[in-house]
């Protein structure tokens, strides 16, 4: 009886496992919005780039035009915004500002690039975002985008 309830029960075990795989992504657009945020130039291996204050990798989407963010739902699934609710602190000559979203959350800006994060970046200095889809780039001190890898 036992093995038997253990084979009924695998599926669902599995399915709840699977889910859980899948809503990771949306946690991290989900987080916390902090009062304030960081927003600081590191070198990395792509040169002089902006972070956050846990040295996280800063990005940009082509696709936002005149300070506006052009990243939907399903997009900050996998690009969290950087948000704050009230400032960003520019450090090392980050001059950053905030800009509401459609979605009424503040959102950081440096130059005309809204600021996000890559679900793909673990640790600080990762650049796993760079590049991808030849549509998300990190920002170069200067406010470009690097588009070397």
């Amino acid at each position: 009886m036992r093995a038997r309830m253990g084979i009924l029960l695998l599926p669902a075990l599995l399915a709840g496992l699977a889910a859980c795989g899948t809503e990771a992504p949306q946690q991290g657009a989900q987080q916390e919005v902090p009062v304030k945020a960081e927003v600081k130039i590191a070198q990395s291996e792509l040169g002089p780039i902006l972070v956050d204050q846990t040295g996280r990798t800063l990005y940009a989407f082509t696709k936002d035009k005149d300070k506006s963010s052009a990243c939907d739902a399903d997009c900050i699934a996998v690009w969290p915004a950087l948000t704050a609710e009230s400032t960003v602190d520019a450090k090392d000559g980050a001059d950053t500002k905030l800009v509401t979203r459609i979605d009424e959350s503040e959102q950081a800006v440096y130059g005309e690039w809204p600021l996000y994060y890559y679900v793909g970046d673990q640790v600080a200095g990762d650049v796993n975002g760079q590049g991808v889809d030849d549509e998300w780039f990190a920002v170069a001190a200067d406010g470009k985008l690097v588009k070397k890898s």
